[in-house]
């Protein structure tokens, strides 16, 4: 059991000085549902004023665009006109973080000591990771905020049904990599 206040042993640590690679735009030229599964196991990097933050990817979930009725694009409101670029509709959302870089930062940011409430759940992932409305349309493909190779890909993707969501609750489109202590507790 990990204690409060600790942090578990990462073997994927990401060195100081390693210059991450932002995925290619190409990666998210597929199916939302690839997209997302694929996301398990890269990096979430935020190159801050107070240091780099990182954080390998160990929760998504998938939503297919104005036809999937748990989207945002569904209502088509203001807030999802960039989740449709080209007449493409989709969007990944970001459960869950394990940290790996820039932990202190985070944990100031967080106001917590409790590593596993650092960053699991999208609240506190953004919070944890000075991510705010300004970054609302970033492209993701390049600094300061972005997503880069990890070191390692999962052994193991598992899938449920999206958190918190009633409509379209039997699609099993939330990906998550099992038994890490970051992903959400079902």
């Amino acid at each position: 059991m990990l204690r409060r206040g600790a942090c578990p042993e990462r073997s994927d640590r990401v060195p100081r000085n390693d210059r991450l690679s932002p995925l290619p735009r190409s990666f998210f030229s597929r199916h939302t549902l690839e997209v997302a599964r694929g996301l398990l196991g890269h990096l979430l990097v935020h190159e801050t004023p107070h240091g780099r933050l990182v954080g390998r990817i160990v929760e998504v979930e998938a939503y297919r665009g104005p036809k999937d009725p748990a989207s945002h694009a569904y209502r088509r409101t203001p807030r999802s006109q960039i989740i449709e670029p080209e007449g493409i509709a989709g969007a990944v959302l970001l459960r869950a973080i394990e940290p790996l870089e820039g932990i202190e930062v985070m944990r100031r940011a967080r106001g917590i000591h409790d590593d596993r409430l650092l960053t699991s759940g999208p609240g506190r992932l953004t919070q944890a990771m000075a991510i705010g409305r300004n970054h609302n349309g970033a492209n993701l493909a390049r600094p300061p905020l972005y997503l880069a190779r990890g070191p390692t890909n999962p052994v193991a993707v598992a899938a449920s049904p999206r958190i918190g969501i009633r409509a379209a609750a039997d699609r099993m489109w939330r990906f998550y990599i099992p038994g890490n202590l970051y992903a959400s507790r079902r």
